[in-house]
């Protein structure tokens, strides 16, 4: 059974720092592309960073480029989001997603979220 289990939200102040960690299970981690998306209140979800399989490429919004990192421990099937100088406006619901694209099949795993809040 997949599993993706996301941890290290919370309450934050405007300028702190937060890291989430994604524990994932039930498929073979090393092949995947994993990436952390959020989604606001009102909004649609949308992507915040991802890395390839291997780590060896990240992508990030434009919004988060230069304060958050992504990165993930192959031999612990984790990934993380460091997540620096936080904003208001990073308040949000955290999701981790794993895919892998293996023609014809689209494998796509996503976990429940996390929450990150940036108050004062």
């Amino acid at each position: 059974q997949v599993q993706l289990v996301e941890s290290g939200g919370g309450l934050v102040q405007p300028g702190g720092s937060l890291r989430l960690s994604c524990a994932a299970s039930g498929f073979t981690f090393s092949n995947y592309a994993m990436g952390w998306y959020r989604q606001a209140p009102g909004k649609q979800r949308e992507l915040v960073a991802t890395i390839t399989n291997g780590g060896g490429s990240t992508n990030y919004a434009d919004s988060v480029k230069g304060r958050f990192t992504i990165s993930r421990g192959n031999a612990k099937n984790t990934v993380y989001l460091q997540m620096n100088e936080l904003k208001p406006e990073d308040t949000a619901l955290y999701y981790c997603n794993a895919r892998r694209v293996a023609h014809p099949y689209d494998y796509n795993y996503w976990g429940q979220g996390t929450q990150v809040t940036v108050s004062s």
